[in-house]
């Protein structure tokens, strides 16, 4: 902390801190890159030095050279074995352990990365997880000094407990999705014609701990219903090369007809949904960017289900599919309306994030000068 110089001053009637230090973020998947954009944007208006990590993990490398953002990459996805994950999460901890000990950040911020959490804990550095699944693994015998979750997360569920437990409105995707910009001439560049049924299709993260093989027979069924149907053109977005391949070489006939679409190249995220007429998909924040957007979505994910997307589900802003059954009976592809802008929804996620990290830096030099 002898980084820090602290200046305080009124500003839009709370107390806001001015500190010459660093914060080190770290991009641990694919969705952190999209969600920390905007969160690295204010806090250096702030007046904030950031320092980014990354992990060379699914697209993340991809991502950040589209939105081209400055990291340091430092190790990589070590596969769906346990053992070797555990040794690769350890082995990366270390690296990020020798670079930013020289770096001296006053606060680490990741949202759920465990290297991050193992090497600011080593280091003595405070340390907050930003999280929006509550059944995500730990790591064990280590938790973090403060957590940040979306309000509809119940208290319970968490490993914090009261003051160290900071809450933000809505969901993780309404940090970003406040200043998204839809691009209308996407589906033309994907050779969609205006008549067709655009469905985006993301398959389940199959090397996760918590990957349920059940959500790989309801992709299955999903696209033999979808790609069966004349009007409709399915976009297929793998997760890795390995994926990829596996893809291809089960729907190859379905990819040669161009019923199956999987881009050459890392498009916006938030603009292939924007511009689908539905999506369905086996992970989290593709399920919850779509319903943040007003898209009709339907989840394949048959892991534990989180408080976030039961909230979605109860607020029919999310169609949970469970059978096959399922697959054929809920799934409504038609084309849908779509305004030519985006709609802004008026809920002060990024705002309430961006505080939250400057009130706790707040508490985090009150208690070392105390």
């Amino acid at each position: 902390m002898s980084n820090a110089t602290l200046e305080r001053s009124e500003t839009k009637g709370a107390v806001a801190l001015h500190v010459d230090t660093k914060i080190w973020i770290d991009l641990d998947n694919s969705p952190h890159v999209p969600f920390f954009r905007p969160i690295i944007d204010e806090l250096e208006k702030r007046g904030f030095k950031v320092l980014v990590t990354a992990r060379d993990a699914y697209q993340v490398t991809e991502l950040l050279d589209f939105y081209q953002l400055p990291c340091r990459v430092v190790g990589k996805h070590y596969g769906k074995v346990k053992f070797l994950k555990g040794l690769g999460t350890l082995w990366r901890a270390l690296q990020l352990t020798a670079i930013v000990r020289r770096e001296k950040p006053t606060l680490a911020i990741s949202h759920g990365s465990r290297g991050c959490l193992l090497a600011s804990t080593a280091l003595g550095i405070p340390n907050v997880t930003i999280a929006d699944y509550e059944f995500v693994a730990k790591v064990p015998t280590v938790r973090p000094t403060w957590m940040m979750v979306p309000s509809v997360i119940p208290d319970q569920s968490l490993s914090l407990h009261g003051g160290r437990v900071m809450k933000y409105p809505g969901l993780k995707e309404d940090v970003y999705l406040c200043r998204f910009q839809p691009d209308l001439t996407l589906r033309e560049r994907l050779g969609v014609s205006a008549r067709e049924v655009l469905v985006t299709v993301r398959p389940p993260a199959t090397e996760a701990h918590y990957h349920n093989p059940e959500s790989d027979g309801l992709l299955a069924e999903a696209l033999r219903r979808l790609a069966g149907q004349a009007d409709c053109r399915i976009l297929l977005l793998p997760r890795n090369k390995r994926q990829e391949t596996e893809v291809r070489t089960a729907w190859k006939n379905e990819i040669a007809s161009g019923r199956i679409l999987i881009p050459g190249n890392v498009e916006d995220g938030l603009n292939l949904i924007w511009n689908s007429d539905l999506v369905i998909s086996g992970g989290g924040t593709m399920n919850r960017e779509a319903a943040a957007m007003g898209v009709p979505v339907y989840s394949i994910f048959r892991g534990r289900i989180g408080a976030v997307d039961r909230y979605l589900a109860d607020e029919g802003r999310l169609v949970l599919l469970e059978t096959a059954e399922d697959v054929w009976t809920k799934i409504n592809p038609v084309r849908r309306p779509r305004p030519t802008y985006a709609k802004s929804r008026d809920i002060p996620a990024l705002e309430t994030v961006v505080q939250n990290i400057v009130t706790i830096l707040d508490s985090e030099v009150k208690r070392v000068r105390a």
